[in-house]
């Protein structure tokens, strides 16, 4: 089969388009023809820092397609089934393998592009907001990198919750796109200071969830955005910079700081989770909610799609298609 892999770690140039083996079949997994293949911020991580499993690696954890061979100990999948998948690695080729239980059914009506860009973004999303963030009705939150598939979905999750939504962006062209969303209030924060501006809007009382994803100074000012007894979760390190969050900065308003990593959630609360993500594919299905997709690469741009990602110029997923 073909696939993108990499002999050792470093930016998107070290990605090779080559001919390998299709992977082994364990029994309890499922072999799939990939149609599509979502590129996640942990791709980027993993491309970058983390070991690799073997050498050439396949980096890649969520991916779309047909099943086309099963172990056999699976019970509850079959050849032909229409499936999007979550797995360790290996997304970033023409056949995946992954386990049968970290699989959800396709809905008819949706096609593998859609499928592919929504178990990691919508599943951390709702873990962020409503598990850790305890978000309800009538509360507020902001969120960060609203632009990103991530935010997106935050956004309109949370939007449909009855949360008031802020969310920043790194233009106010991005942000009027936003405002279709649910979007209440949009900061450009290359230009506005996000905190004031929370501040100004609430009449100094700030917001009661931050959805952090850029770690670093960032996250060290959305505590300061927080309400007295607000929550910061925390999900990603796309700011990349090193600064480390002081603990003392929680607690004059008695805040908290919580982490969310959605394959954890997955393996610890599988059912719940597994369910949760099977109804928000129905409810995208619907129409209720919206995927939002970028660009699509051909799998040998692999590189380009990478860079496109660390470009922040994205609104939304990017894909790649075998």
């Amino acid at each position: 089969m073909k696939a993108a892999v990499y002999y050792e770690n470093g930016g998107p140039e070290v990605f090779r388009y080559e001919d390998i083996p299709e992977p082994a079949l364990a029994a309890d997994q499922v072999l799939i023809e990939v149609k599509a293949i979502s590129v996640e911020g942990g791709d980027l991580v993993n491309r970058e820092i983390r070991p690799l499993a073997r050498i050439p690696h396949i980096v890649g954890y969520q991916c779309a397609g047909v099943i086309v061979a099963a172990g056999a100990s699976v019970q509850d999948r079959r050849i032909g089934d229409r499936v999007v998948a979550v797995l360790n690695w290996g997304s970033h080729a023409q056949f995946a393998a992954a386990p049968a239980v970290d699989t959800w059914s396709i809905p008819d009506a949706m096609d593998f592009d859609t499928a592919a860009a929504v178990p990691v973004a919508w599943g951390t999303a709702h873990e962020c907001l409503f598990t850790a963030g305890g978000l309800g009705a009538g509360q507020s939150v902001l969120v960060h990198a609203g632009a990103g598939a991530l935010g997106l979905a935050a956004i309109q999750l949370a939007k449909r919750a009855g949360a008031q939504v802020f969310a920043t962006a790194s233009s106010a062209a991005r942000l009027d796109l936003l405002r279709a969303f649910g979007i209440d209030v949009g900061i450009d924060y290359t230009n506005d200071d996000f905190v004031a501006r929370v501040m100004t809007q609430t009449g100094g009382r700030g917001v009661d969830v931050v959805l952090d994803s850029i770690a670093g100074k960032n996250l060290t000012r959305s505590i300061q955005s927080l309400a007295y007894g607000g929550r910061v979760v925390t999900v990603g390190v796309s700011g990349r910079d090193a600064e480390k969050l002081d603990p003392v900065s929680l607690w004059r308003g008695n805040n908290s700081l919580h982490g969310v990593y959605f394959p954890s959630s997955l393996d610890r609360d599988y059912n719940r989770v597994h369910a949760q993500v099977q109804d928000t594919l129905e409810r995208v299905s619907r129409g209720e909610l919206k995927v939002v997709i970028d660009r699509v690469f051909p799998l040998e741009q692999a590189t380009e799609a990478h860079q496109h990602v660390l470009s922040r110029n994205a609104f939304g997923r990017v894909l790649l298609r075998p």
